[in-house]
């Protein structure tokens, strides 16, 4: 692979000489434009997102190095916000990277029964490969000191670049600073940081707006309850903004729209279809009157049904609206116990990478970039089923 790299580069050097040679003549301003345009030719498709190098060097350093076929992944781009960050700024700068001969490392934050970590962890992957990147992955566990020495062990291992999904918002400052002192610089995906800074501690977050996830949420729940009944929170992880921004914006856009609808109750059930379960029994036992439950993912939104259908409970009995996208979950649209999923895009693997090429040879990479979700209702969820992960 690395010989094969290699070859490409003499190859890309020896074209950019036989440019040279063919404008010899011309003024030198001449040479570095023919320069920028071999440069940017790979990149055309990319919304304005690659910058021409201004001299020739750095073209022929970009066009070697740089130029990562990620341009698709901008189709996933839903909007960016913050100022973009360059590796010559990232934390008082740090070295050039040639991701085609480097060592990317990620970290996974949670085991992979879930079907979100699964998918996620595949699209690194799987992206990793297609560019032909080399990749060294880890799995914390659920467990925050484990991905604080994964991370460390990363660096160790000669990581040049890290992407990791944080199992916590707060509490990796261990990880972050021993990347710091050695110059790996750190893009974060799904679950934010946030008590931190972007080009200083992380280089930018790529992620879902969960605030309107919660939003949509109920949008849904007031539409397939027509707006009456009593509903029961099923809350993820505390202490974790997913969390957080999924009820804050359910909550909100409850109050926005004037809902009928009453919350009787709100529990945590970490995310996970066991606890979901559990809390449901509880939860119905305590109140038989709950009509509607809003799920924070789709595994305690499965686990709540596992729970009705023991319960005696019909498909319908209770309104389920969900988050994430999961095969189970739409099935259950499909079945008739779930009313709705608003999905939480797990392909982070596209975005990343295209995020490290724009760091080390682009204009940069924005703060914040928002991945595109859609939905599954009743009327789409048969068609979209295979597209569900």
């Amino acid at each position: 692979m690395r010989q094969q790299r290699a070859m490409a580069k003499a190859v890309v050097l020896l074209t950019v000489l036989a440019l040279l040679v063919a404008a010899c003549g011309t003024e030198a301003g001449d040479t570095t434009t023919s320069g920028a345009t071999a440069t940017t030719s790979g990149t055309t498709e990319a919304p304005a997102t690659t910058a021409a190098p201004a001299t020739t060097e750095g073209a022929t350093e970009t066009t070697a190095a740089g130029g990562l076929e990620t341009d698709e992944a901008a189709q996933q781009v839903a909007r960016t916000e913050g100022d973009n960050c360059v590796y010559g700024d990232y934390n008082g700068g740090v070295e050039h990277v040639d991701l085609l001969e480097g060592l990317v490392g990620f970290a996974q934050s949670e085991r992979e029964a879930n079907p979100f970590r699964i998918a996620e962890t595949e699209s690194i992957v799987a992206e990793a490969e297609r560019l032909g990147i080399e990749l060294i992955t880890t799995n914390a566990e659920s467990d925050l000191n484990k991905e604080i020495s994964d991370i460390q062990s990363m660096v160790d291992q000669g990581a040049n670049a890290l992407i990791i999904s944080p199992l916590n918002s707060e509490g990796l400052d261990p990880a972050l600073t021993y990347a710091q002192e050695a110059g790996v610089p750190i893009m974060t995906i799904d679950r934010r940081l946030t008590t931190k800074t972007a080009c200083t501690d992380y280089i930018g977050w790529v992620g879902s707006d969960f605030v309107e996830q919660g939003r949509r949420a109920a949008d849904a729940m007031m539409n397939v309850t027509g707006d009456e009944g009593n509903v029961a929170i099923l809350l993820g992880a505390p202490g974790v903004n997913v969390t957080t921004d999924r009820n804050n914006g359910f909550l909100e856009q409850l109050e926005a729209e004037g809902s009928n609808l009453e919350i009787v109750a709100q529990q945590a059930a970490n995310y996970e279809r066991a606890m979901g379960q559990t809390v449901t029994e509880q939860l119905i036992t305590s109140n038989p009157e709950i009509t509607a439950i809003y799920a924070h993912n789709d595994e305690m939104a499965l686990g709540a049904v596992a729970a009705l259908q023991a319960a005696g409970y019909a498909p319908g009995d209770v309104a389920i609206i969900t988050i994430d996208g999961t095969q189970g979950a739409v099935q259950g649209i499909i079945d008739g116990w779930v009313s709705g999923v608003i999905e939480s895009n797990p392909r982070f693997g596209p975005l990343a990478f295209r995020a490290l090429d724009l760091f080390y040879n682009g204009e940069g990479v924005p703060e914040v970039t928002i991945i595109s979700d859609k939905e599954y209702t009743p009327e789409n969820a048969e068609a979209e089923l295979a597209n569900a992960y």
